[in-house]
């Protein structure tokens, strides 16, 4: 996907979704356009502000919606009592796009905050990111794949890092080629995945030159690639981002195994992680919310700001 040049105003355009809060003020901005169409975060800033970022995703089963945005604002409202700046992202969604082009979108967002990082009063060498599930998911990536920085484009926002400097997630799928055991890639278990409601956010798509149209990618080499690298755990360097996991052990979505498979690898790789496994926990859990308390311990440790 291509992304047009955002310059001038068009960066700090925003419109403002309410009346400021004691506390904090939010503002929807467009972070960049797709097809034809914008993408948006909404940037909630403190009052007393620390000069940090987080990047929070709005994401489920790879579908990010503006109608979830009341219940992921009031979620970041811990970061942003401890002074975080919080841009809660909207990704394109399954089924229209696949998984590469969500992950291209957080990318962008991470690159657009980084790029106006004066702009909100923050420090470009420290940008955390967060996420639950599927966003959790893309979190790990931000975290771990290689950076889309493009010093040779016309975009300046593509001309910055795409990398985060900590990450924090609630129970992430990161490895598609050994999900819940070794060697078992649910990606291609049509059935399985029709029934998760998930086959839109697998279609994996190419560019045909010839037709002028986007085809699904039937080869199963060049699906096991792209598996490889939307796979956090198959990603995993020394240079990573310090990242801390929760997980339920009774997770019947996204097994315990993925948090532990990823804190295997990233142990390997020397990189400093840490994984709570959360006892009797599903997918998801009653006051979820209070664990976003240790996630800003995890934030205040590794994003340190320098100036």
């Amino acid at each position: 996907m291509k992304y047009i040049i955002l310059v001038g105003s068009l960066l700090i355009s925003s419109v403002v979704l309410s009346q400021d809060n004691a506390s904090y003020s939010q503002t929807e901005i467009i972070y960049g356009r797709k097809d034809g169409m914008a993408l948006t975060m909404t940037v909630i800033t403190p009052k007393k502000a620390n000069g940090k970022a987080i990047v929070s995703l709005i994401s489920g089963g790879w579908v990010s919606s503006f109608d979830w945005q009341s219940s992921y604002l009031k979620s970041s409202l811990p970061y942003v009592n401890s002074g975080y700046t919080v841009f809660l992202t909207i990704h394109s969604s399954a089924p229209r796009y696949a998984i590469p082009d969500a992950f291209e979108d957080v990318q962008r967002a991470i690159q657009f905050v980084r790029s106006n990082a004066l702009i909100y009063h923050i420090d470009k060498d420290y940008i955390g990111i967060t996420g639950a599930s599927s966003g959790g998911h893309l979190a790990l990536l931000a975290a771990t794949a290689n950076d889309f920085i493009n010093v040779s484009s016309k975009d300046p926002i593509e001309k910055v890092s795409s990398k985060v400097q900590a990450v924090a997630v609630f129970f992430p799928p990161a490895d598609f080629l050994n999900f819940g055991q070794t060697g078992f890639n649910p990606t291609n278990k049509t059935d399985l995945l029709q029934e998760m409601d998930l086959i839109g956010a697998f279609q994996y798509t190419k560019w045909d030159s010839i037709t002028n149209t986007y085809k699904v990618i039937q080869n199963k080499d060049e699906r096991f690639r792209i598996d490889s690298l939307m796979s956090p755990a198959e990603m995993v360097t020394s240079d990573d981002a310090p990242a801390y996991m929760i997980h339920g052990d009774k997770d019947d979505v996204v097994p315990l195994q993925q948090s532990q498979l990823m804190e295997q690898k990233l142990r390997a790789a020397r990189v400093v992680v840490k994984l709570t496994v959360k006892e009797g926990a599903g997918h998801g859990w009653k006051n979820e919310i209070d664990d976003s308390k240790k996630f800003i311990e995890w934030f205040d440790k590794y994003l340190k700001v320098t100036k």
